[in-house]
């Protein structure tokens, strides 16, 4: 299968569970992962009519912006970041989907561009409590909210997750509904939040049916990965 073709493809999954889900038609965007696929698959995807593309290594994310940089694509930092990589992260992406401590957002406040726009920005909530998941506990959200909500040169826009690997629906389903709770939460504080960041390949439908407004689909789109270590 050709990369239109399986976006094609992964275009009609989203749009039936929009249906199925009673949501608007188009309410949930679609970022096309392209982590560990070379420029010319995300080429490809954007001929296709694909504009948005998550990255999870900063390396990568950054020589592919400048790569593809005359395609005007948007950009989403969607892996683990730490905080002496934040540079390259504050100066090519367009969204970073991973704030689980504040030290990051400060970075990437600092070293943002004065003429790029405001950095768009998600906090990574751990909805399975995993120790090897990143992301903070919800308890913690509401502080961190507030905190990254306050700094200048970022716009907090919502909240990220991803849920246990499991084929236990009532438990993921359980772990979805975290977001749009704390997403009410926030908003009984006075931060308005937009996006929820859920759902991938193998559990799209549900995650739309949760309340998702952004689906980080890879594997779906370009085919198996080989697996990596980042630079």
């Amino acid at each position: 299968m050709t990369i239109e073709s399986a976006l094609r493809a992964t275009r009609e999954r989203l749009a039936q569970a929009e249906a199925a889900a009673g949501r608007e038609a188009g309410s949930v965007r679609l970022l096309a992962v392209s982590k560990t696929f070379p420029a010319e698959a995300v080429r490809e995807a954007a001929a296709a009519g694909q504009q948005c593309f998550g990255e999870n290594y900063v390396q990568e994310l950054a020589t592919k912006a400048v790569e593809l940089a005359e395609l005007g694509l948007e950009w989403h930092f969607i892996g683990p970041l730490q905080s002496n990589k934040t540079r390259p992260v504050a100066e090519c992406a367009h969204w970073v989907h991973s704030i689980d401590r504040l030290k990051i957002a400060e970075r990437l406040s600092a070293q943002r561009p004065q003429n790029m726009p405001d950095l768009q920005v998600c906090l990574q909530v751990n909805v399975s409590g995993e120790a090897s998941k990143s992301g903070v506990s919800p308890a913690e959200i509401p502080a961190l909210a507030a905190a990254v909500a306050a700094l200048p040169r970022l716009r907090l826009r919502g909240l990220m997750c991803i849920p246990e690997a499991t084929d236990d629906l009532p438990r993921l389903r359980e772990q979805l509904a975290v977001l749009p709770q704390l997403r009410t939460q926030l908003a009984e504080q006075g931060l308005a939040l937009d996006t929820l960041s859920m759902g991938m390949s193998a559990d799209l439908e549900l995650a739309v049916a949760c309340g998702s407004t952004l689906v980080r689909v890879g594997t779906a789109i370009f085919g198996g990965r080989t697996p990596r270590h980042p630079a």
